[in-house]
């Protein structure tokens, strides 16, 4: 398999080197070909990927997945103009005379790795960033979507040529060698311990990296916000896509006491029966990717709940939620710090509600764990949101709400720390696979010629000047 990849990889260089620098007409060709490719046959990508879960609504992969894709294309083709022309900046008068100006240039070959929750939107989202920025990429998807994967590959290659874009398939041998070649740039999106892993590889041959990670995303929740305000926000963060989303609220710090924690709990639980009624055959809740991960799930809640801690779940069929894999909605009160639930990302339908007596020690919480993802803060006050943000860090946020940020084109998406590294989306996205190439033009005369040894009595005072300038 490493053969096969480096073929393609040789085959993108040898492309590259004929073509180094596409077209604006040509970029705005092949997204134009992207958003296509996702448009065209809607049914197609719902049912390939539902098939890979065991059951998601198609209005979800719509609407979380193919309408992010075409977004990027459409957003990138309609201002890639402005994004590649080349940006003057200021020459100092010790430089002068001359131009200076920065130039975007494609950084190659990119390899985009790709996980299994969002299969469609975390693959093709970066592919649109990097086909704006004139690279040529190839793509590693999840083993855990083959149905997925299959088609994805089948419409790009009916699109792009594979000295353009490829997807290589496989499990985590291949993963393996595919983080081990020599890209010019690597994007990975994936849980921290794998993260960690691509980035010693990557260091290995000095490949610069954009790292898309997990970890607990808090919410921090002032007394002042209405309970029934936070449950709709709070139980469609959580539950969507079965929890398996990266940037989902990990759980709720509740500022006040107990009885704070246990309404938020039972208005969570209140609002996730709303949205799903009679669980085991409900064609919008999304089911657990594998056995596997619908397992973990349970061993968290059973030892959450071996340990004292409150557990509301929505009413449900064990055996068949089992059988079927949709983990029912659930919040855990008041976890012990120490358990599973606490301290590893929980990747599913599952929220625990944790008091805290004040604000602050919600924020103390927050800066005692590594960066997050994403941080929430629901207040109807600027000013503890203020307090929030100037005493956190995360990857976005997103107050009085949950994962919206991720909506808004224009803002960048990334991690922090543990969370990750480099960002895109948007403008950032085509920055992150350009190359800022630094160009500076002379005049016919330059003032270094006054500043040349043998240095005379102007070549002191232009050293002098230099301080000044």
């Amino acid at each position: 398999m490493s053969q096969s990849i480096e073929r393609l990889i040789a085959a993108q260089r040898a492309a590259l080197a004929r073509q180094p620098r596409r077209a604006l007409s040509d970029r705005r060709e092949d997204l134009r070909r992207l958003q296509a490719l996702v448009s065209e046959d809607i049914d197609a990508w719902t049912a390939a990927v539902s098939a890979d879960f065991g059951n998601r609504s198609p209005v979800e992969t719509q609407l979380l997945e193919l309408s992010g894709v075409a977004r990027a294309a459409r957003q990138a083709r309609r201002e890639l103009s402005h994004w590649m022309a080349p940006r003057p900046v200021p020459t100092p008068l010790l430089a002068a005379p001359g131009r200076s100006r920065i130039r975007y240039e494609p950084k190659g070959v990119v390899g985009i790795v790709s996980p299994w929750n969002y299969p469609v939107q975390l693959a093709l989202v970066p592919l649109a960033a990097a086909l704006a920025a004139g690279c040529r990429v190839l793509i590693k998807p999840s083993e855990l979507t083959p149905r997925t994967n299959a088609l994805m590959a089948e419409r790009l290659a009916r699109h792009f040529p594979e000295d353009q874009v490829a997807v290589v398939q496989g499990g985590p041998e291949v993963a393996a060698a595919f983080t081990n070649q020599a890209f010019d740039h690597i994007l990975f999106t994936g849980s921290t311990q794998v993260g960690r892993k691509v980035a010693r590889a990557a260091a290995e041959k000095l490949i610069p990296l954009t790292l898309e990670l997990g970890g607990k995303s808090p919410v921090i929740v002032d007394p002042d916000y209405g309970v029934d305000d936070l449950a709709h926000p709070l139980a469609w963060g959580r539950f969507t896509n079965g929890g398996q989303t990266c940037v989902a609220p990990d759980h709720v710090l509740a500022v006040g006491g107990p009885e704070r924690a246990r309404a938020i709990a039972e208005a969570v639980i209140a609002q996730a029966a709303r949205f799903y009624p009679d669980l085991s055959a409900n064609p919008d809740y999304t089911s657990i990717i594998s056995p596997r991960h619908y397992e973990r799930l349970v061993a968290l809640v059973e030892e959450a709940r071996a340990a004292g801690a409150q557990v509301l779940q929505l009413s449900h069929d064990a055996g068949l939620s089992r059988q079927t894999r949709r983990f029912a909605p659930t919040v855990v009160i008041n976890p012990p710090p120490g358990l599973a639930i606490s301290t590893e990302e929980i990747f599913g339908p599952i929220l625990p509600v944790i008091s805290v007596p004040t604000v602050q020690a919600a924020i103390d919480h927050v800066r005692g764990r590594d960066h997050p993802l994403a941080l929430y803060v629901f207040s109807r006050s600027r000013a503890v949101v203020d307090q929030v943000l100037d005493q956190t860090l995360s990857g976005g946020v997103t107050v009085n709400g949950t994962m919206l940020h991720l909506a808004n084109d224009n803002l960048p998406f990334g991690g922090v720390g543990a969370s990750g590294y480099g960002a895109y989306h948007g403008q950032r996205g085509f920055l992150e696979f350009s190359h800022a190439r630094s160009v500076f033009a002379t005049g016919r005369w330059h003032s270094t010629r006054l500043a040349a040894a043998p240095f005379g009595k102007r070549a002191h005072q232009i050293a002098r000047m230099a301080f000044k300038a």
